[in-house]
């Protein structure tokens, strides 16, 4: 278990975790972590750009709700509910919100500049 955080194993309620207004179309509310891994869900606004990114850790997403483009190294394809995608660390990858919707996102290890 981190010093920085407490672990946040266990049970997950909704109303465990607050929704984060980003500024930027998103919001992101934190459903649980332990040094090993963070769960997140993400709210999209239509028409939200993520610009390319890459992080070392390995990301795999559920899409909830919405439509999306995904872009994970050179390939772009469209992903909508019931659908999921896995990046590797190290690999860039975006998403475009082509109607409102959310993602939920699991990080391993954890992404401490989340908390």
């Amino acid at each position: 278990m981190s010093e920085t955080h407490p672990s946040r194993a266990g049970h997950i309620h909704a109303g465990s975790f607050d929704w984060q207004e980003m500024g930027d179309g998103t919001q992101r509310k934190i459903m649980g972590y332990a040094p090993e891994m963070l769960m997140m869900r993400n709210r999209f606004e239509a028409g939200v750009k993520g610009p390319l990114h890459s992080h070392p850790h390995v990301q795999s997403s559920y899409v909830v709700s919405g439509l999306f483009e995904i872009t994970i190294g050179d390939a772009t394809e469209r992903m909508g509910p019931g659908d999921g995608f896995l990046v590797e660390g190290g690999v860039e990858h975006g998403a475009h919100c082509l109607e409102a919707g959310e993602i939920v996102e699991v990080f391993t290890p954890i992404r401490d500049e989340f908390l």
